[in-house]
């Protein structure tokens, strides 16, 4: 649960335009599928059953990113979390390995990519940032500059702790 007290040094909001974007096409997708599977029909029922997955799941991917892009990420000394009085818990700083977000990274567009010391729960927010075992990873509809220098600074207070790795 997040803390009142605790001085934020970084936000990380999503941008409006890309934010619009991203649930436009993701939804123009599942509209353009289900429009041709309900106009022309394939003859095979596994390829219409097919379709309509398809496009079912792109507009309810394009309602979860919208859900999930509303949330802002906030940077303390001690954690990188969700705003909200529900905002879950990405990392603990304590925890993190390494940040990087150099070329040879695989990390979302305008992100970054955190190694944590201990494997954390599965967890997905769709075009914000997502956790999978040891490997965090945030951005995609976020401010490539606001990513930047949140990254620079989980750097700088890993070398402050002594916790930097290679």
């Amino acid at each position: 649960m997040p803390k009142t007290d605790e001085e934020i040094l970084a936000l990380i909001t999503p941008q409006p335009l890309r934010r619009g974007l991203a649930v436009g096409m993701m939804g123009a997708l599942g509209a353009l599928v289900l429009t041709v599977a309900a106009e022309r029909p394939p003859q095979s029922p596994a390829f219409l059953i097919f379709l309509i997955l398809f496009g079912a799941g792109a507009l309810f991917l394009a309602w979860r990113l919208w859900q999930a892009s509303a949330i802002t990420l906030e940077l303390t000394r001690e954690e990188l979390r969700e705003t909200g009085p529900d905002g879950r818990l990405l990392c603990r700083l304590d925890n993190v390995v390494k940040v990087e977000r150099g070329l040879t990274a695989f990390k979302p567009a305008n992100g970054f990519v955190v190694r944590l010391r201990e494997p954390g729960s599965r967890v997905y927010a769709p075009g914000l940032w997502m956790r999978s075992g040891r490997r965090l990873a945030v951005g995609g509809v976020t401010s490539g500059a606001e990513a930047k220098s949140t990254a620079d600074l989980m750097n700088v207070l890993l070398v402050q702790r002594g916790q930097a790795g290679g």
